[in-house]
């Protein structure tokens, strides 16, 4: 699995609009708890399914961009902090130590 970049505005449109599951993990480079909670998810992430598309924020770099998934969403912004999307709307949002793969599994698998 590798993760895509967001990098501008249309992005955030564009996972809104893609079907079935999207996943944002939405990065701080600044913080070591982010880099650990990223760390963490990337050694897990093999159960995951396949066809679910996996973005990568660096919020640090594209601080509009992480505001507009907060507003498009509807979630309050944290960092570090996952979205798991279903068709436009999130479905499951984590942050911190609460970041789990294997709940992400769950949630799409279920």
């Amino acid at each position: 699995m590798q993760w895509k970049n967001i990098t501008n505005l249309t992005q955030v449109n564009e996972i809104q609009k893609q079907p079935g599951y999207s996943l944002i993990f939405k990065h701080s480079t600044r913080c070591s708890v982010s880099m650990m909670a990223k760390r963490r998810f990337e050694m897990d992430w093999e159960v995951i399914p396949a066809d679910t598309s996996l973005y990568f924020l660096d919020l640090i770099s594209f601080r509009d961009v992480s505001a507009q998934i907060a507003e498009t969403f509807q979630v309050h912004h944290e960092s570090p902090q996952i979205l798991l999307i279903k068709d436009g709307d999130c479905v499951l949002d984590a942050s911190h130590s609460d970041i789990s793969a294997d709940e992400v599994a769950e949630v799409i698998n279920n």
